[in-house]
This record gives C-alpha cells, structure tokens and sequence, in this order.
C-alpha cells in the first residue's frame, strides 16, 4: 500500500485530468496505471540490466562515462555520482535518444555492452514506449491547468529531451543514502522499480514510503512543471535508501522540454509553496538546455572539467 494515489491513465479524460491537478498540488507525486506498457518489454529490460550488473567491474567500464564523450553516456560505479556534494550508493548506466554524433552536450549515440546484446533492443524499444505514456500524462497536466490538450505536444515536448537512467543499488547500511534528497530537473519523471522498497517522498506530513506497486509507474514532477505553473505544481525532493538487504534495481525515464526551449512561468497560474531549498526558479532564465547542464555538471564534476571545458 501507498499514502500516494493511484491514477489510471486509461480512464475518463476529465477524470483523470483532475486526480493529476489534484496530486500535482498535493505532493507532486502519484502512481500510474492503465499505461499499456507491455510487461513482455518490462521484464526483458530487467532481465538484461541485472545481467550486466552482475558482469566483472573491468567488463562494465567498456562502456564508461568517459567514453562517451559530451553525449555523457554511459556506466558510472558505486560512488560515481554525487548528490548535494556526497557520493551515492549506487552505480548505473546513462541513456539518451539515440542519436548521430553532433558534438552537442547530452546528445548522440548511446553506449551498449557487447556481453549483454538484449540491452540496446531493450531499452530502445522502452524509450519509445515511455514517450508515448510521458505524452499522455502531459496532455492530462496540461488539461489541469485549463490548456488545450495538445499545449506541452505541440510546443515544449514537440522535440522533448528525454534521458534514462538504470541505477543499480547494492544492499547498504541504515546511515547510507542511494540518492540523497533532489528534486528532478525536467517536467516528468515516470520510474518503474523492481520489487524492493527505497524512495521515499517528502510531503506535507513528512517522509513517507513509495513501494513497488505492480504494473504501475511512479511519476512525479520536475523543477520545470514547477517553473511553468510558478509553483502551483511543486517539485518535490524525495530520496532513496536501500535497506531491503537485496539488490535493487531502478529505472528512471525523465521526460524534459526540448533543449533549446525556454520556459517562462505560464501568465495566469498562481504561485504555489514555498521550495524545500529556498530556490527561486523564476530566477533562472536561459534554455533549458542551460539549466540542464548545469545541473548534470554539478552530478559529474569532473566528468564536465573534462568534456565541456
């Protein structure tokens, strides 16, 4: 069971667009389903990641970060990336579109392992999928708030930037975080966990648990929706921490406005609470690829001396 709701997608559309504005408000938080993503596609993806994070650390590192470039692609180790200045405990690997080189921080051809050939087919058919629902959820959002249907499909997501992570989370004691307190830096984040339990939620009435829930995804709002909607739709830390004693596996699809777009507060929505962190992302303005960058060179600070100097 979860304090967060349970939102199928395939339902009435005004229905469903309502529980979204209603959660958006709340938390910032709710479960999916009625998504269509075929648990055929799900379990292969699980399958192969597991099999590549059972590999020997020198067979992973064929396809280290460092390999790929600006696109940053690619697999990290336990320790690898920081959040707020402090590793994690975790180790995973890095995906984008697949796309041509073109030099262009975040953008290119992603890196897959030779001992694990089932990933790419995987994890592309995924990125496609997960489009599609992304889409879908953000037609409701956008319903939510009094827009056309079609507002973030025809404009901010026409061309959207869409990044995937599989992070792996090795057994750790109580005192260690797999990911420290964050908020996401997009519009929408859809996650799909395995069975273990690990996030949690920072709500109105404190941290709360976000299990595993079967056939759903847990989707959430990033620092963007906050922007647009000037705060009314709040992005809201959360954290992980993986005291199951199993391994714990992860797969976070973030779904971002194109990189070139910027994003103003929408005119007539009305600001909402005040952030966790004292931010002010009115403050911010440029495109969102800039806001972007920023964020990913703070997670790999010597991964961006490197690769964007």
């Amino acid at each position: 069971m979860s304090e967060l709701p349970v939102i199928d997608i395939g339902g009435r559309p005004a229905d469903v667009a309502a529980r979204i504005g209603d959660a958006c408000q709340d938390s910032g938080f709710f479960y999916v389903s009625g998504h269509g993503v075929p648990a055929e596609l799900v379990k292969r993806l699980d399958t192969a990641a597991r099999r590549f994070f059972e590999l020997p650390g020198e067979v992973k590192d064929e396809i280290s970060m460092e390999r790929g470039g600006r696109a940053w692609r690619g697999f990290f180790p336990v320790g690898g990336e920081l959040t707020s200045g402090r590793p994690d405990q975790k180790e995973g690997i890095y995906f984008g579109a697949e796309e041509p080189e073109s030099g262009l921080p975040l953008h290119g051809p992603n890196l897959f392992p030779e001992r694990v050939p089932e990933l790419r087919e995987a994890v592309l058919e995924y990125l496609d999928t997960m489009t599609g629902v992304a889409q879908s959820v953000m037609s409701a959002i956008a319903a939510s708030l009094g827009l056309d249907r079609d507002y973030f499909s025809t404009g901010y997501t026409a061309r959207p930037t869409i990044l995937f992570r599989i992070f792996h989370y090795p057994p750790t004691q109580p005192d260690a975080w797999g990911v420290g307190e964050h908020t996401d830096y997009g519009l929408l984040t859809l996650l799909l966990q395995d069975g273990n339990e690990g996030l949690q939620v920072h709500t109105a009435n404190g941290w709360i648990d976000a299990p595993p829930l079967p056939g759903t995804f847990v989707c959430n709002i990033g620092d963007m929706l906050d922007k647009l909607t000037g705060g009314l739709y709040r992005s809201t830390p959360h954290r992980v921490r993986n005291v199951s004693g199993n391994e714990r596996l992860s797969f976070p699809f973030f779904f971002d406005p194109g990189w070139d777009s910027e994003v103003p507060p929408l005119p007539y929505t009305e600001g909402g609470r005040a952030r966790w962190d004292g931010q002010d992302l009115r403050a911010f303005t440029g495109t969102y690829g800039d806001y972007l960058l920023g964020k990913v060179s703070k997670v790999f600070p010597q991964l961006a001396e490197d690769q964007l100097d």
